[in-house]
């Protein structure tokens, strides 16, 4: 098999670089050399390429300047999914492509399944949304979409590296309780996009994260103690939780995100670690 990584400069393109399984052949693109709002460049580059599986981890992810950067923003995860779906098909090559909790408007109590109804309470949120139906429009039976949430690895910019940073420079930290989800190591979904990779039958929604429920500060208290143990911090501060109210953003979080994994465990029979055994992981190759 041969696949095409787009997006492998940011956390999720390193990690599926750092698991190719045995066996695959891989090009990996990104900025500046690819940008899949350029339609033209990148059906050349999946000519060239030859795909038989383009991943698509390449996204705008910045869900705060998204609310007011609404045309880059719908550029890369609309039109550029879009463009991603079209060159896909125009190779004939199956297409992976990673969406988010945030299509979701947090009001439920229960895990969201793949068919629950997406109601968006962002701009990031909103585009996600559009750019799932572009390329389930565009593909139908040749894409799978697969969202995640609270994605974490030892590169880019993440909610456990601030933690970190900010518990090694600050006397206490203040972090938001009141929202929920699951966090999820980037190594994690990348051996579950490789296990789609690996079932050409399979196509449309599904969800992938570790398992298990928290909020940001259960998780940025959990990075604290797993840290302090590891040798990765060498002192303890107070971690406060507050509410949303009392850290206000520029986009609307939704308040519960936990999404329903249970399809996607029986169609790529994989088991989910908890999420904190997975953070666990992280930080050992951190402190490594």
């Amino acid at each position: 098999m041969r696949a095409l990584i787009l997006g492998s400069n940011g956390q999720l393109g390193q990690a599926l670089i750092d698991t190719v399984p045995d066996g695959v052949e891989y090009v990996s693109l990104d900025l500046p050399e690819l940008d899949i709002v350029n339609a033209d460049r990148l059906r050349g580059s999946c000519r060239e390429a030859k795909p038989d599986i383009i991943i698509n981890a390449a996204a705008y992810t910045a869900v705060d300047l998204a609310e007011t950067e609404i045309e880059l923003a719908t550029a890369v995860n609309v039109d550029g999914a879009r463009n991603v779906a079209g060159a896909a098909r125009d190779v004939g090559a199956r297409l992976i492509h990673i969406s988010t909790d945030f299509v979701f408007d947090g009001q439920e109590s229960t895990p969201y399944k793949t068919d629950a109804v997406t109601k968006p309470l962002s701009i990031y949120g909103r585009t996600k949304r559009d750019g799932e139906l572009a390329v389930l429009e565009t593909l139908q039976e040749d894409a799978v979409v697969v969202r995640t949430a609270w994605l974490y690895s030892k590169t880019g910019n993440n909610f456990v590296k601030t933690m970190l940073r900010l518990m090694a420079d600050r006397d206490e930290l203040s972090v938001v309780s009141d929202q929920f989800g699951t966090p999820t190591w980037a190594d994690s979904l990348a051996t579950a996009l490789w296990a789609f990779a690996d079932r050409p039958g399979l196509a449309g929604i599904f969800h992938w994260t570790d398992g298990g429920t928290a909020n940001w500060h259960d998780f940025a208290k959990a990075i604290q103690e797993e840290a302090l143990t590891l040798g990765l911090l060498d002192r303890t501060i107070p971690v406060h939780g507050i509410s949303s109210n009392e850290y206000p953003t520029a986009a609307t979080r939704p308040r519960y995100s936990v999404l329903d994994c249970s399809t996607t465990c029986a169609a790529l029979d994989l088991r989910r670690p908890e999420w904190r055994v997975n953070l666990r992981k992280m930080l050992k190759g951190m402190a490594t």
